[in-house]
């Protein structure tokens, strides 16, 4: 695969069920990602996008076809390969913001960063130093319980942002906050994506956070097609 692609998907197909009762969720989807690169996924409910960015992040397998992700076929790895290259390379951002109830949310944003292998003092530095920019300095020793919904999703934010990822999914991001919270995390989400040149894949049903994407693709009937 050519370097300059993140990722490329060739004939992938997904489909559950066995004979009569087979349902076809995905058909035939091809799709080429450039670096930085803002991508939105988007289709009515039921039509297979969260299912699509599960495959193309290798925690899911399609039925037939082929996902590349950063330069690596994922058919090839096994599932401790795969989760090493999420670690170094890809960032999630989720609509229920998945946070660890037991951990405050400094200790939420390194948890990334010690997995990988950094040291507690440059974690909690790089952690520290991500939560206050995005205005929870005075939260870092926060449990999520204790944070509103949209401080959660900025404590989610830096977390994705922590290992500086090339690639982040991101999955209704503001779909659980009020129109003028979703709109700030949107605001910071293609701000961290900017300034940290990362490729972004969006799933939401929001229209206008997908019309800030360059690019807008629409999953109909298995099927992925590219907006004008």
């Amino acid at each position: 695969m050519p370097a300059e692609n993140v990722l490329e998907v060739h004939h992938l197909s997904k489909h559950v069920g066995q004979g009569e009762h087979e349902l076809s969720i995905l058909s035939g989807v091809e799709l080429v990602v450039k670096p930085a690169q803002t991508i939105a996924l988007i289709g009515e409910s039921g039509s297979g996008k969260s299912t699509l960015l599960g495959i193309l992040a290798g925690l899911d397998d399609g039925s037939s076809g082929e996902v590349t992700l950063l330069g690596k076929p994922l058919s090839a790895l096994n599932e401790e390969r795969r989760a090493a290259l999420r670690a170094k390379n890809v960032g999630f951002v989720f609509q229920s913001f998945m946070l660890v109830p037991t951990l405050n949310a400094l200790e939420n944003v390194q948890l990334p960063a010690l997995l990988r292998g950094e040291t507690d003092a440059s974690s909690r530095e790089q952690a520290v130093q991500l939560l206050k920019q995005l205005g929870l300095g005075e939260r870092l020793h926060h449990l999520p319980a204790q944070l509103s919904g949209g401080e959660q999703q900025r404590v989610a934010l830096a977390r994705a942002f922590i290992g500086k990822p090339k690639l982040l999914f991101a999955d209704e991001p503001t779909g659980n906050l009020d129109r003028h919270t979703g709109e700030r995390i949107a605001d910071l989400l293609f701000s961290f994506n900017r300034d940290n040149h990362t490729t972004l894949i969006l799933v939401t049903h929001d229209e206008q956070l997908a019309a800030r994407c360059q690019r807008r693709l629409r999953l109909r009937d298995g099927k992925l097609w590219e907006d004008a």
